[in-house]
């Protein structure tokens, strides 16, 4: 149990028996820097049960503390702050009962309910983009934090496999492709389909243009284009379950899906179930039909149904159009009962999707509310903002998109170019090389995005992002590789044993302070879903590590016990390390 569980119920205790008051809540906060202390209880928001002076009220408190809790030797109280010392021997204690545990911060999995997480979600008609890696990361790093924080989780995406976007790369790459496939041109299938999409787009653009010079108004152009009736034709004989467009519509998806794979496996993603929008399309018009007949929804003159959500604050709001045909809230709407249905224990869900469609969830989960599903008070949006790089923003249409694979592999690179800089590498043989810098490359640009808050929009500076140096992810590997150089030099010394240490020195006392967090970080980084408060809390985990590295000798350290207890703080902090990088789906590296 942490010095905050310990305090809090002393804490009540103290102002019911001294002011006869009922404290509902005690705010804590580390003890700044500058003045003496372990961990401060904040006064001020006692005031509204137990009336007087703050600085009177801490003192009494504070002597209460002292004379009942024996981990707290002392305080001072600073204006409305509560300043409390707590013994070496509570960290001491502390540190012992969590050094052996291997799970230390997760909470063992309630599997009574489930929360489904979904992710990627992307369109097979291009691969993906710097912008699927934010939604990839952040999904991921999400359910791997919620699974810690003791929650059963499922990990989905929706694949966005038909409508007139797929149509227009299927044109074109009969138009174009000349019969080619993955294997002929030696390209990732998600890539030659991407190729089609850009190409569709270029071959549009001159059409119109050639319908504008030869007198139609260009609104009318853009309809009138050969290719795109093409396109709509195409996406009508889908629809008709045409068996030659059928045909040509598997053949390239399964080339993307094979696409998509490589990427995800190289980005350390994975999914538990998949869906796809093939299949979910047509889901919700029945719900439709029911909400109508319960009064959720109402039919207009022309046929079309919809849902008022002026009193809620928001608009009307389409779910069936004047010829029975689904729009997207339809689809969405029957594909989440769809989800309860397929996995009874689902109890939630975290939809990761850009903040460009917060206005479209907002409307969802109140519609699956007014519909009395029980599970839709636990939907999530994970809302995040758009990635830019220095070059400016990115246009899918026209082929400048960051391709995913291509920033992976650049990232690699360069993190092999900063490190045979660096020099330290030379008894490694080429394949261990390739493998570390892959591991740097990628840890940093994981860590570079997950560390800002999701909502944050990010300019994203790949440079930057492989600094050895500042709140990086190699920074953070470079820490880990430093504490197991120091195991591996201590393995030979046999130092396991501390026992009888009486006191901390300051820094292995802040470091196990440091250590505490954990636990808390994992639930509170759950209940936000934020990757970034992980990210934070284990750099400044690293940060405490290397202020203690610098300023106490450990393998040089003449007391015994003393050199096995620093050995075995150090090894804690590694392996926390370790743990919390696994819940960024970051690795690390052995040595560096």
């Amino acid at each position: 149990m942490n010095i905050q569980n310990v305090l809090e119920t002393k804490v009540k205790e103290a102002v019911a028996k001294t002011f006869q008051a009922e404290l509902p809540t005690v705010e804590f906060q580390p003890t700044r820097k500058d003045f003496e202390g372990d961990i401060t209880v904040v006064i001020f928001p006692m005031l509204r049960v137990v009336k007087g002076n703050p600085e009177q009220i801490g003192r009494q408190i504070g002597e209460y503390l002292v004379n009942e809790v024996s981990e707290i030797t002392s305080f001072n109280v600073i204006k409305g702050f509560l300043n409390l010392v707590v013994s070496d021997a509570f960290y001491l204690n502390y540190f012992n009962s969590i050094s052996t545990d291997s799970t230390f911060g997760f909470v063992k999995q309630d599997d009574k309910d489930a929360i489904m997480v979904e992710y990627s979600s992307p369109n097979t008609n291009k691969p993906l983009h710097l912008g699927h890696i934010r939604n990839n990361l952040l999904g991921y790093s999400v359910a791997e934090i919620l699974k810690a924080s003791g929650k059963k989780v499922y990990k989905t995406q929706i694949i966005n496999d038909r409508g007139i976007h797929i149509c227009k790369s299927m044109v074109a790459g009969l138009k174009f492709g000349k019969g080619e496939t993955p294997e002929t041109t030696g390209l990732k299938g998600d890539k030659l389909v991407g190729n089609y999409y850009v190409a569709f787009d270029k071959a549009y653009k001159q059409e119109i243009a050639d319908l504008v010079a030869s007198g139609i108004a260009k609104e009318v152009a853009e309809k009138q284009a050969p290719i795109f009736i093409e396109a709509q034709q195409m996406l009508l004989k889908w629809e008709a379950g045409d068996k030659e467009v059928v045909d040509l519509w598997k053949r390239m998806n399964q080339w993307v899906y094979k696409g998509f794979e490589v990427t995800y496996k190289n980005l350390g993603v994975d999914f538990d179930t998949l869906y796809y929008e093939s299949d979910t399309y047509l889901l919700g018009k029945d719900v439709v039909t029911a909400g109508l007949e319960k009064g959720v929804f109402f039919k207009k003159e022309d046929g079309s149904v919809w849902i008022d959500l002026t009193e809620d604050g928001l608009d009307e709001k389409i779910v069936l159009r004047s010829d029975g045909t689904a729009v997207y809230m339809t689809q969405d709407i029957g594909t989440a009962i769809q989800r309860v249905k397929d996995h009874p224990d689902v109890a939630g869900m975290v939809y990761t999707v850009g903040n460009e469609q917060d206005y479209h969830f907002k409307v969802l989960f109140l519609i699956l509310k007014k519909l009395g599903f029980s599970w839709s008070k636990n939907l999530f949006h994970l809302s995040y903002g758009m990635v830019d790089l220095p070059s400016g923003k990115m246009k899918s249409r026209e082929g400048t998109v960051v391709d995913a694979d291509d920033l992976m592999a650049d990232m690699t690179a360069t993190a092999g170019e900063i490190s045979q800089e660096l020099g330290k590498l030379d008894d490694y043989a080429d394949a261990e090389k390739e493998e570390l810098y892959k591991m740097i490359g990628l840890g940093a640009l994981k860590y570079y995005i997950l560390k800002v808050d999701p909502k944050k929009r990010i300019l994203f500076n790949p440079e930057e992002s492989v600094d050895f140096q500042g709140n990086t992810g190699p920074f953070i590997q470079y820490t880990y590789a430093r504490i197991q150089s120091i195991l591996r030099k201590a393995e030979e010394l046999n130092l396991s044993n501390y026992n009888g240490l009486q006191d901390l020195h300051e820094k292995e006392k802040q470091l196990i302070k440091q250590l505490e967090l954990y636990p808390d970080t994992i639930q509170l980084a759950a209940a936000n879903y934020s990757p970034a408060l992980i990210a934070n809390y284990t750099y400044d985990l690293v940060k405490e590590f290397n202020s203690f590295y610098q300023n106490v000798s450990i393998l040089g350290e003449e007391d015994e016990k003393r050199k096995a207890f620093r050995v075995q703080l150090s090894k804690k902090v590694s392996e926390v390390i370790e743990s919390s990088f696994k819940l960024l789906g970051i690795e690390v590296p052995e040595r560096m």
